[in-house]
């Protein structure tokens, strides 16, 4: 019975400590439309608003969303820059690092915020 107890704990401590992706995490959705929901929309066909729609933005080469108008200084910096996890982190940690000039001013220093909404992106296909 001791050895059951021992087996259950381990599986339920080893399900709490996976990473959520955004389907499974609410929390992701609720911070985006904290953080990121005044300027961008994510929902799919949606219009743009001061940023364009971030429905399937994983995957997506910057600058490329259809319809969006793009300032200069974002379309000069763009080039190769292609939104996966990595590149989507750096951008929300600090935007100006990563296109110098990009009109985007936000910044979210928390990389737990940054990791949940994140995941919620990456589930919107």
């Amino acid at each position: 019975m001791r050895g059951v107890v021992l087996g259950l704990s381990v599986l339920l401590g080893l399900a709490l400590a996976a990473p959520l992706s955004g389907a499974e995490d609410p929390e992701g959705k609720t911070l985006f439309r904290k953080t990121c929901g005044t300027c961008h929309s994510s929902e799919k066909g949606a219009a743009g608003r001061q940023g364009p729609n971030l429905f399937g933005v994983v995957g997506r080469a910057a600058g490329t969303k259809e319809g969006f108008a793009y300032s200069e200084a974002f379309l000069k910096g763009r080039a190769g820059i292609v939104w996966d996890r990595t590149t989507l982190d750096r951008w929300l940690e600090d935007p100006q690092a990563v296109i110098s000039g990009a009109i985007m001013l936000y910044k979210q220093k928390d990389p737990a915020v940054r990791a949940r909404v994140i995941a919620y992106l990456d589930t919107l296909h």
